[in-house]
């Protein structure tokens, strides 16, 4: 492994065990048994290298939730969205640091405005992963309305569940409440 892929797996890990604001360069380097001065001549900075360990950390995340949730034979989407939910929740449950590093990033892209670029792409990915993962189809399948519909949608929820767990768990909603919540949703829709 050289130091730029070095680099990246020590940002993972330090994500995971220090979140985003508390991992500094040092941290960084430590963990990837680099100088510091590596960072910047890798990545530029730290913010860039966390970002891109961050997204990769989610992506990775998605394909293996993709690979876990296939709908049942009977084809009943409620009971694959309801396991996509505790899929999530289990999530944020299991690694609460990972989950409030992303919210970081995006306090961190609203003061630095080169952030704004890789977020903006994270979040589409994020919305096409979501369509996708709801769809049962792969990622370079979805229509692109079903990602500014579906997967937008879905990313929004997530994003206000998981603030919940992470803020509240003891009284944030179980999948089976995102559910009939969403349920009761598409009848005001109506």
């Amino acid at each position: 492994m050289g130091n730029r892929e070095a680099l990246l797996a020590g940002a993972k890990e330090c994500l995971r065990e220090k979140g985003y604001d508390r991992t500094s360069v040092r941290d960084i380097a430590t963990a990837a048994g680099v100088s510091t001065a590596a960072i910047g001549y890798h990545y530029g900075s730290r913010e860039s290298l966390l970002s891109q360990a961050l997204f990769e950390i989610l992506d990775e995340w998605g394909d293996s939730m993709g690979r876990a949730l296939h709908p049942d034979a009977d084809g009943s989407a409620e009971r694959h969205f309801e396991e996509l939910w505790a899929g999530l929740i289990a999530e944020f449950t299991a690694h609460p640091d990972l989950w409030l590093a992303s919210m970081e990033l995006f306090m961190q892209a609203r003061r630095r405005p080169e952030l704004r670029p890789v977020l903006a792409d994270g979040t589409a990915q994020g919305r096409r992963g979501m369509a996708a993962l709801l769809e049962g189809v792969p990622e370079d399948e979805v229509r692109d309305s079903s990602v500014r519909t579906l997967g937008s949608v879905q990313l929004a929820l997530m994003s206000g569940v998981m603030i919940q767990h992470l803020s509240d768990p003891a009284n944030a909603p179980s999948a089976a409440e995102v559910l009939e919540g969403v349920r009761r949703l598409a009848g005001l829709a109506r």
